[in-house]
Protein backbone atom coordinates (compact mmCIF):
# COMPACT_ATOMS: atom_id res chain seq x y z
CA UNK A 1 0.00 0.00 0.00
CA UNK A 2 1.01 3.48 -0.52
CA UNK A 3 0.99 4.25 2.64
CA UNK A 4 3.31 1.32 3.83
CA UNK A 5 6.07 2.88 5.99
CA UNK A 6 9.52 1.01 5.81
CA UNK A 7 9.41 -1.08 8.17
CA UNK A 8 6.33 -2.67 7.41
CA UNK A 9 6.93 -2.63 3.31
CA UNK A 10 10.51 -4.63 4.43
CA UNK A 11 8.10 -7.21 6.28
CA UNK A 12 5.68 -7.45 4.20
CA UNK A 13 8.33 -7.96 1.44
CA UNK A 14 10.15 -10.75 3.51
CA UNK A 15 6.91 -12.59 4.17
CA UNK A 16 6.01 -12.61 0.97
CA UNK A 17 9.58 -14.45 -0.22
CA UNK A 18 9.03 -16.50 2.63
CA UNK A 19 5.57 -17.86 1.47
CA UNK A 20 7.21 -18.49 -2.06
CA UNK A 21 10.08 -20.18 -0.91
CA UNK A 22 8.08 -22.57 1.73
CA UNK A 23 5.72 -23.28 -1.25
CA UNK A 24 8.86 -23.91 -3.94
CA UNK A 25 10.59 -26.17 -0.74
CA UNK A 26 7.10 -28.26 -0.48
CA UNK A 27 6.19 -28.71 -4.23
CA UNK A 28 9.95 -30.18 -4.90
CA UNK A 29 10.81 -31.79 -1.97
CA UNK A 30 7.11 -33.38 -1.36
CA UNK A 31 6.68 -34.24 -4.42
CA UNK A 32 10.82 -36.27 -5.02
CA UNK A 33 9.81 -37.93 -1.33
CA UNK A 34 13.55 -37.29 -0.46
CA UNK A 35 15.69 -34.63 0.48
CA UNK A 36 18.47 -35.98 -1.48
CA UNK A 37 17.76 -33.95 -4.76
CA UNK A 38 21.14 -31.74 -4.75
CA UNK A 39 19.75 -30.13 -7.96
CA UNK A 40 16.57 -29.05 -5.73
CA UNK A 41 18.68 -27.57 -3.04
CA UNK A 42 20.90 -25.37 -5.45
CA UNK A 43 17.60 -24.47 -7.80
CA UNK A 44 15.75 -23.48 -4.37
CA UNK A 45 19.02 -21.64 -3.26
CA UNK A 46 20.17 -19.53 -6.53
CA UNK A 47 16.18 -18.95 -6.83
CA UNK A 48 16.13 -17.15 -3.09
CA UNK A 49 19.35 -15.49 -3.49
CA UNK A 50 18.20 -13.89 -6.77
CA UNK A 51 15.17 -12.90 -5.28
CA UNK A 52 16.42 -11.48 -1.87
CA UNK A 53 19.41 -9.64 -4.29
CA UNK A 54 17.00 -7.60 -6.45
CA UNK A 55 14.28 -7.33 -3.43
CA UNK A 56 17.20 -5.71 -0.98
CA UNK A 57 18.16 -3.50 -3.50
CA UNK A 58 15.33 -1.64 -4.55
CA UNK A 59 13.31 -1.94 -1.17
CA UNK A 60 16.40 1.00 -0.77
CA UNK A 61 16.48 2.71 -4.36
CA UNK A 62 13.11 2.39 -5.48
CA UNK A 63 10.34 1.25 -2.67
CA UNK A 64 7.88 2.47 -4.89
CA UNK A 65 8.50 -0.27 -7.64
CA UNK A 66 8.34 -2.64 -4.60
CA UNK A 67 4.82 -1.44 -3.11
CA UNK A 68 3.73 -1.80 -6.80
CA UNK A 69 4.71 -5.03 -6.98
CA UNK A 70 3.37 -6.37 -3.59
CA UNK A 71 -0.31 -6.90 -4.68
CA UNK A 72 -0.09 -9.96 -7.19
CA UNK A 73 -2.23 -13.28 -8.17
CA UNK A 74 -5.26 -13.68 -9.44
CA UNK A 75 -7.16 -11.98 -6.32
CA UNK A 76 -5.32 -8.95 -7.00
CA UNK A 77 -5.96 -8.51 -10.53
CA UNK A 78 -8.75 -6.42 -11.18
CA UNK A 79 -9.94 -7.74 -14.98
CA UNK A 80 -11.51 -10.70 -15.51
CA UNK A 81 -9.13 -11.71 -18.29
CA UNK A 82 -5.86 -11.71 -16.27
CA UNK A 83 -7.57 -12.98 -13.33
CA UNK A 84 -7.77 -16.70 -15.47
CA UNK A 85 -4.34 -15.43 -17.07
CA UNK A 86 -2.83 -15.47 -13.37
CA UNK A 87 -4.79 -18.29 -11.94
CA UNK A 88 -3.51 -20.36 -15.11
CA UNK A 89 -0.11 -19.40 -14.53
CA UNK A 90 -0.07 -20.12 -10.54
CA UNK A 91 -1.17 -23.78 -11.48
CA UNK A 92 1.09 -24.38 -14.42
CA UNK A 93 4.42 -22.74 -12.30
CA UNK A 94 3.77 -25.21 -9.61
CA UNK A 95 2.77 -27.91 -11.98
CA UNK A 96 6.17 -27.32 -13.15
CA UNK A 97 7.72 -28.35 -9.96
CA UNK A 98 5.81 -30.84 -8.53
CA UNK A 99 6.33 -32.61 -12.19
CA UNK A 100 10.43 -32.26 -11.46
CA UNK A 101 9.91 -33.38 -8.08
CA UNK A 102 7.51 -36.68 -9.24
CA UNK A 103 10.67 -37.17 -12.08
CA UNK A 104 13.62 -37.42 -9.16
CA UNK A 105 11.38 -39.87 -7.19
CA UNK A 106 10.04 -42.11 -10.56
CA UNK A 107 13.40 -41.96 -12.29
CA UNK A 108 11.65 -40.88 -15.51
CA UNK A 109 13.79 -38.88 -17.00
CA UNK A 110 17.68 -38.11 -16.60
CA UNK A 111 19.78 -34.94 -17.28
CA UNK A 112 23.62 -34.62 -16.95
CA UNK A 113 25.35 -32.80 -13.93
CA UNK A 114 27.28 -29.98 -16.42
CA UNK A 115 23.63 -29.20 -18.28
CA UNK A 116 22.02 -28.55 -14.85
CA UNK A 117 24.65 -26.29 -13.75
CA UNK A 118 24.52 -24.59 -16.73
CA UNK A 119 20.95 -24.41 -16.55
CA UNK A 120 21.40 -22.94 -13.10
CA UNK A 121 23.38 -20.26 -14.75
CA UNK A 122 20.30 -19.42 -17.78
CA UNK A 123 18.72 -19.18 -13.92
CA UNK A 124 20.56 -16.16 -12.94
CA UNK A 125 20.72 -14.49 -16.21
CA UNK A 126 16.58 -14.53 -16.22
CA UNK A 127 16.64 -12.61 -13.19
CA UNK A 128 19.49 -10.33 -14.14
CA UNK A 129 16.94 -9.65 -17.07
CA UNK A 130 14.24 -8.75 -15.04
CA UNK A 131 16.93 -7.02 -12.55
CA UNK A 132 17.41 -4.36 -15.27
CA UNK A 133 13.69 -4.16 -16.39
CA UNK A 134 12.95 -3.06 -12.67
CA UNK A 135 15.41 -0.50 -12.66
CA UNK A 136 14.82 1.22 -15.78
CA UNK A 137 11.13 1.10 -15.40
CA UNK A 138 10.27 1.85 -11.69
CA UNK A 139 6.28 1.35 -13.11
CA UNK A 140 6.50 -2.06 -13.42
CA UNK A 141 3.34 -3.32 -12.09
CA UNK A 142 2.75 -6.85 -10.77
CA UNK A 143 -0.84 -6.40 -12.31
CA UNK A 144 -1.70 -5.50 -15.75
CA UNK A 145 -2.85 -2.17 -15.35
CA UNK A 146 -1.61 1.74 -16.13
CA UNK A 147 -0.74 4.09 -13.22
CA UNK A 148 -0.87 7.62 -12.20
CA UNK A 149 2.40 9.42 -13.95
CA UNK A 150 3.43 5.98 -16.31
CA UNK A 151 5.42 6.84 -18.98
CA UNK A 152 6.76 4.21 -22.19
CA UNK A 153 10.10 3.48 -21.96
CA UNK A 154 12.26 2.96 -24.92
CA UNK A 155 15.47 2.55 -23.19
CA UNK A 156 17.89 -0.58 -21.37
CA UNK A 157 16.04 -4.25 -22.11
CA UNK A 158 12.80 -2.00 -23.68
CA UNK A 159 15.06 -1.13 -26.84
CA UNK A 160 15.47 -5.05 -27.83
CA UNK A 161 11.55 -6.03 -27.04
CA UNK A 162 8.65 -4.71 -25.94
CA UNK A 163 8.28 -7.04 -23.12
CA UNK A 164 11.77 -7.73 -21.65
CA UNK A 165 10.39 -8.95 -18.22
CA UNK A 166 8.41 -11.31 -19.48
CA UNK A 167 11.36 -12.63 -21.66
CA UNK A 168 13.93 -12.99 -18.78
CA UNK A 169 11.20 -14.92 -16.78
CA UNK A 170 10.29 -16.98 -19.91
CA UNK A 171 14.21 -17.76 -20.12
CA UNK A 172 14.19 -18.73 -15.91
CA UNK A 173 11.29 -21.06 -16.13
CA UNK A 174 12.77 -22.71 -19.27
CA UNK A 175 16.35 -23.40 -17.60
CA UNK A 176 14.14 -24.88 -14.59
CA UNK A 177 13.24 -28.22 -15.24
CA UNK A 178 16.92 -28.99 -17.08
CA UNK A 179 18.23 -27.16 -13.53
CA UNK A 180 16.27 -29.52 -11.53
CA UNK A 181 17.34 -32.56 -13.66
CA UNK A 182 14.06 -32.96 -15.32
CA UNK A 183 12.36 -33.22 -19.10
CA UNK A 184 9.00 -34.25 -17.90
CA UNK A 185 8.29 -30.86 -16.85
CA UNK A 186 9.33 -29.39 -19.95
CA UNK A 187 5.66 -29.54 -21.16
CA UNK A 188 4.79 -27.06 -18.31
CA UNK A 189 7.01 -24.32 -19.96
CA UNK A 190 5.69 -24.56 -22.93
CA UNK A 191 2.01 -24.11 -21.09
CA UNK A 192 3.69 -21.07 -19.06
CA UNK A 193 4.79 -19.88 -22.83
CA UNK A 194 1.72 -20.10 -23.14
CA UNK A 195 -0.09 -18.15 -20.61
CA UNK A 196 2.67 -15.69 -20.69
CA UNK A 197 1.89 -14.70 -24.54
CA UNK A 198 -1.70 -14.30 -23.56
CA UNK A 199 -1.25 -12.28 -21.30
CA UNK A 200 0.99 -9.57 -22.78
CA UNK A 201 -1.01 -9.35 -25.53
CA UNK A 202 -4.25 -8.11 -23.39
CA UNK A 203 -1.55 -5.98 -21.77
CA UNK A 204 -0.50 -4.78 -25.37
CA UNK A 205 -4.17 -3.73 -26.17
CA UNK A 206 -4.55 -1.97 -22.82
CA UNK A 207 -1.62 -0.14 -22.93
CA UNK A 208 -2.46 1.08 -26.75
CA UNK A 209 -5.48 2.11 -25.56
CA UNK A 210 -4.45 4.12 -22.17
CA UNK A 211 -0.52 4.82 -22.16
CA UNK A 212 0.02 7.94 -24.15
CA UNK A 213 2.92 7.12 -27.12
CA UNK A 214 2.36 3.50 -26.70
CA UNK A 215 1.44 2.81 -30.45
CA UNK A 216 4.37 5.12 -31.59
CA UNK A 217 6.70 2.80 -29.37
CA UNK A 218 5.41 -0.20 -30.72
CA UNK A 219 5.94 1.01 -34.26
CA UNK A 220 9.75 1.73 -33.40
CA UNK A 221 10.20 -1.63 -31.13
CA UNK A 222 8.91 -4.78 -33.88
CA UNK A 223 9.27 -7.80 -31.27
CA UNK A 224 7.72 -8.41 -28.37
CA UNK A 225 9.21 -11.56 -26.49
CA UNK A 226 12.07 -12.46 -28.84
CA UNK A 227 14.28 -10.39 -30.74
CA UNK A 228 14.49 -11.29 -34.58
CA UNK A 229 11.75 -13.79 -33.59
CA UNK A 230 8.41 -12.34 -32.14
Amino acid sequence: MPGDSPAVLWMKSVAGIAWLQLVLAAALFGSAGTLRYWQAWLYWSVFLGAVLVITIHFLRHDPDLIRRRLAVGPVAERRRVQQVVQALATLCFLALFVASGLDRRFRWSSVPSPVSLAADALVVLGFAIVFLVFRENSHTSALVEVSAGQRVVSTGPYRHVRHPMYAGALLLLAATPPALGSLVALPFVVALAGVIVARLVDEERLLASELPGYRAYCGEVRYRLVPRVW
